[in-house]
């Protein structure tokens, strides 16, 4: 590795590196497939592979290939790396659409990707003073990179258009032995956690590797934390029971269906389950395929399935009210005097509405024009309340958005429930990469879950995010689950919802006054001097 070689050619001793003095790590004709075999590592460690410890591995990798470039050779290694991962890791976008949404969503987060590369260049070049064993560099080095690496993730899921925080650094351990630890910090605080190890592993090999074995104890004091940190306790509340029917209707877009076919999918296989005692049964997302408050026929039938189970129904379907269209989940219970409902926060650009259609109908007309109907996001609070159970909503990709899970948290949810609709993913990982956010938030919540969806992969989940109940893919079945019931807040319930804000706060205060120290004392250090050219370090083409 040129990375060791690099160590070899200094003193056991660790001398001095100063400010500005020091190449990059590698090579840039080296750094730029490094940068995609680290793209590569990142996606194994999301679903459907899995392989958490390569969360570390891609970290790492991408950070060795920053060290020391110019701004441009950062953008460039950046926007490498981005676009490998995201091209893999979104690789479902282009399941029915085709090449082009995939590109353009692929392309803009391997941008915004390497935008954010640049303060990660600039954190180690204004923090290259002193020696790198140093308590600095072995800590609070991976800090800073740690908190600029988590601010990507919180602007790249925030812009544009509400942004798209599905990639997260801290979901790729959903199923590894640092789960638990979302329950303390949330996902945006274990992505932290997971970004600070890593560079702190690096660090650690910049400083001498195993020739300096004590170097690694930050790191090894965090994982050893993280692996003993127990799933922060909720109090128990009761049980629930819950009737889930995943129908396996034709609910694509592109489907080949008549009206009242996804309905009467959902029908058929809850008369399977009408025998079984349930306090609610739950349909998916678009499981109403028109207007149940303005089709009698359509009315007549959710009544009709409800008297037949002997419990009220959650659905969705697409509602009209005051001329806007929703996308919105409903408790239909004929016995009741209130309607609750809850329309989507979130609905998907380009998905279930195009922003600036002027624009982009200029650029794709034929994609643009097969979206017809435009989603209103929905204010509605994301929970609706059963004889006292407060049940907290999010209806498919709204489950991504720790605003919509918080909101219900705070509104008293005792468990959760997640409609989704993958009929358009059929045969992808979309499915399994969603199913993960769902395991999260029971973990971070501490309460119970079911995911439902149309075609699968649907599971009910305990409040640690063990699985209960699975109804396989692409099959038609209904399954009856009692499930938990928790209150009590978990201290990521307090973390979280802050965290979006202070990581990328605490990362620019940081910035900033090292940018100040740095300018202010490169006039009177003549050892500051520009780095060395892009295509090598001094040490390395002496080892050449």
């Amino acid at each position: 590795m040129v990375l060791l070689r690099h160590r070899r050619a200094t003193d056991t001793t660790a001398p001095p590196t100063q400010p500005g003095t020091e190449g990059p790590l590698m090579r840039l004709r080296l750094a730029l497939p490094v940068a995609a075999v680290a793209g590569l590592a990142l996606n194994l460690a999301y679903q459907p592979t899995g392989w958490w410890p390569m969360a570390l591995v891609g970290v790492g990798l991408s950070l060795a290939t920053l060290i020391g470039r110019s701004v441009g050779a950062a953008l460039l290694v950046g926007v490498v790396f981005g676009a490998v991962f995201y091209g893999l890791h979104l690789a479902w976008v282009g399941q029915f659409l085709g090449p082009i949404p995939r590109l353009a969503l692929s392309g803009l987060e391997a941008l915004l990707t390497a935008a954010g590369a640049v303060p990660i260049v600039l954190a180690y070049r204004w923090t290259a003073r002193g020696t790198r064993r140093s308590a600095a560099q072995l800590i609070l080095v991976p800090l800073l990179i740690g908190g600029i690496w988590v601010s990507r993730e919180v602007v790249i899921g925030a812009w544009p258009y509400n942004g798209f925080p599905w990639a997260r650094l801290g979901m790729t351990q959903v199923d590894g032995p640092f789960r638990e630890v979302a329950s303390w910090t949330g996902v945006t605080g274990l992505s932290f956690l997971i970004a600070v190890v890593a560079a702190g592993l690096l660090q650690w090999a910049r400083a001498g590797g195993w020739r300096f074995g004590r170097g690694a104890l930050p790191a090894a004091i965090t994982v050893s934390v993280m692996l003993i940190v127990p799933q922060f306790p909720t109090t128990d509340a009761g049980t629930f029971t819950v009737g889930w029917v995943q129908g396996n209707g034709p609910a694509g877009y592109f489907d080949q269906k008549n009206p009242g076919d996804v309905l009467g999918a959902q029908k058929t296989v809850s008369e399977r389950i009408s025998g079984a005692r349930i306090d609610l049964l739950v349909w998916p997302e678009g499981s109403v395929d028109s207007d149940a408050f303005a089709t009698p026929d359509t009315a007549a039938t959710l009544t009709q399935v409800t008297t037949s189970v002997g419990a009220p129904l959650l659905a969705n379907g697409a509602t009209t009210r005051d001329g806007r269209t929703f996308n919105t989940s409903f408790l239909w219970d004929p016995s009741a005097t209130n309607r609750q409902l809850h329309d989507k926060v979130n609905p998907v650009p380009f998905g279930e509405y195009v922003p600036d259609r002027w624009f982009y109908e200029r650029l794709v007309p034929d994609l643009v024009g097969l979206i017809q109907r435009e989603y209103t996001p929905g204010s509605n609070a994301p929970v609706v309340n059963l004889r006292g159970v407060p049940i907290g909503l999010a209806i498919c990709f709204d489950v991504i958005f720790d605003r919509v899970i918080w909101d219900g948290f705070d509104h008293g949810a005792q468990l959760y429930v997640f409609q989704t609709n993958n009929a358009d993913f059929r045969g992808s990982s979309e499915n399994l990469q969603q199913l993960a956010f769902a395991k999260m938030r029971a973990i971070e919540t501490g309460r119970a879950v079911v995911n439902i969806s149309t075609v699968g992969t649907s599971q009910a989940l305990s409040p640690d995010g063990t699985v209960i109940d699975t109804l396989p893919v692409d099959t038609a079945a209904g399954t009856v689950t009692t499930l938990p019931l928790r209150t009590g807040r978990t201290p990521a319930s307090v973390i979280g919802p802050r965290s979006t804000g202070l990581f990328p706060l605490l990362s620019v205060g940081a910035m900033l006054s090292l940018g100040i120290i740095h300018r202010r004392r490169r006039p009177r250090d003549p050892a500051d001097a520009p780095a060395a050219p892009e295509g090598r370090s001094p040490v390395e083409g002496h080892a050449s």
